[in-house]
């Protein structure tokens, strides 16, 4: 019997995508699609916290709850759920036999990262089914309930503190990504004339760089949390972005991360239409 990676290898398509069959990369551009419209509407909520307009939480959950009031907007996140679990599966597949066009450090760059895009998309994933399946009623699991359920084991601190640590890494490789612009290196813009490319390259440049800036502030409540053993202290995107907004440059930091969210998901959308195929 041939060895897992060997089998995987055989249902990859020739080219330089590393999705699974042409069903998953199918999937898995609607799935990229659908996670630019999130970050979409997280940039719209997080001007409102800016600008001090009482609404949803300026994350995923609030987010998600804004499109499912749209019309349309239930069937338009089954849709993303799918393609984002498939795009998932993609991320994974690239993770283990993936980014064949590079070699040496960057190969493992890209592939650590896929690893980090399949986390996150599936975490997506999960918070549009919680959704769907209570049909918007109050649920999810808190920051601040994960922390306290972390600290309530064994070691609890020092194991939140690894997390924190990670979600400091990972904000890290966000800013390195954003700022080396390597995520060029997985888009096909051969046929595009140089203004498109350098704006697909700028979004997702600005948009690296802000997510990697909420994330960082993420790390830094989860650590301070563990620091003190007080879980009250992490907090998810929603109170990275509030912190951000009481900080000595106030609303006007915030603005500038919810430019960059936006520009995220814009650069989302470019891509689901030019990822190698």
């Amino acid at each position: 019997m041939a060895p897992p990676l060997t089998r995987l290898r055989s249902l990859v398509r020739e080219g330089r995508s590393d999705a699974p069959g042409h069903l998953v990369d199918v999937l898995g551009r609607i799935g990229l699609v659908g996670y630019g419209v999130v970050h979409l509407f997280v940039a719209w909520l997080a001007l409102q916290v800016a600008f001090g307009v009482p609404d949803a939480p300026a994350d995923a959950e609030g987010a998600v709850g804004t499109i499912a009031r749209t019309p349309g907007g239930l069937v338009a996140l089954a849709v993303a759920a799918v393609g984002l679990v498939a795009f998932a599966l993609w991320q994974v597949t690239a993770a283990a036999i993936g980014f064949r066009w590079v070699d040496g450090g960057e190969r493992v760059r890209k592939r650590v990262g896929a690893v980090a895009k399949a986390i996150a998309m599936s975490a997506l994933a999960v918070v549009i089914a919680d959704y769907l399946l209570d049909l918007g009623s109050a649920g999810g699991t808190t920051a601040q309930a994960v922390a306290a359920g972390v600290l309530g084991l064994p070691a609890g601190r020092v194991l939140l503190g690894l997390g924190a640590g990670t979600i400091l890494v990972i904000a890290g490789a966000m800013a390195y990504t954003g700022l080396r612009r390597t995520f060029m290196g997985d888009l096909d813009v051969r046929r595009l004339g140089p203004i498109a490319r350098q704006t697909i390259e700028l979004l997702g440049a600005v948009g690296h760089l802000a997510r990697a800036l909420a994330l960082g502030v993420v790390g830094v409540l989860a650590g301070s949390a563990a620091l003190f053993a007080d879980p009250g202290r992490a907090g998810g995107l929603d109170a990275a972005l509030r912190t951000l907004s009481a900080t000595a440059s106030g609303s006007s930091l915030l603005v500038v991360v919810a430019v960059g969210f936006a520009a995220f998901g814009l650069f989302c959308l470019a891509d689901a239409g030019t990822r190698r195929a």
